[in-house]
């Protein structure tokens, strides 16, 4: 069976760090699956907060859903660890964009996991995707040409 594969970038445009609490533990006793996930939306709220937005549905009068997502599992980790995110932008459309991330042990660098979320903009009014906002570009460091 084919495994997904997600080729990350030589360089990330942002870096956080996330705790691994109790309830991101699953019965086997390491991070669940369920909880990588919360853990990226963690790390993608900070990323937009660093571009200047308080919150995902808060985008030059956008929000953002989640299209589609795909996970590498590379290791376990467990609570009390501190997971280092780093996200880069990629494919970047009409409509909407990609998020890589790289989740990494913080204290010894093994890497945990690889992600890829595809948002894209909605408009909560008309309850339909929206076109990407120039200004969100711009806030990237994007030009249009």
């Amino acid at each position: 069976m084919p495994r997904i594969q997600i080729v990350l970038p030589e360089r990330f445009a942002f870096e956080t760090r996330v705790d691994i609490r109790i309830g991101d533990i699953n019965y086997a006793g390491h991070l669940g699956n369920d909880a990588v996930l919360r853990l990226a939306q963690e790390a993608r709220l900070r990323f937009l907060q660093s571009l200047g937005y308080p919150h995902e549905l808060s985008i030059e009068g956008l929000g953002v859903v989640v299209a589609d997502t795909a996970i590498l599992y590379r290791a376990e980790a467990f609570h009390g660890e501190v997971l280092r995110f780093a996200l880069a932008v990629d494919d970047l459309g009409a409509r909407g964009f990609d998020l890589l991330y790289q989740a990494s042990n913080d204290k010894t660098g093994k890497e945990v996991a690889r992600l890829k979320t595809g948002l894209v903009f909605f408009d909560y009014v008309s309850r339909k995707p929206a076109a990407m906002p120039p200004a969100f570009l711009e806030r990237l460091g994007v030009t249009s040409e």
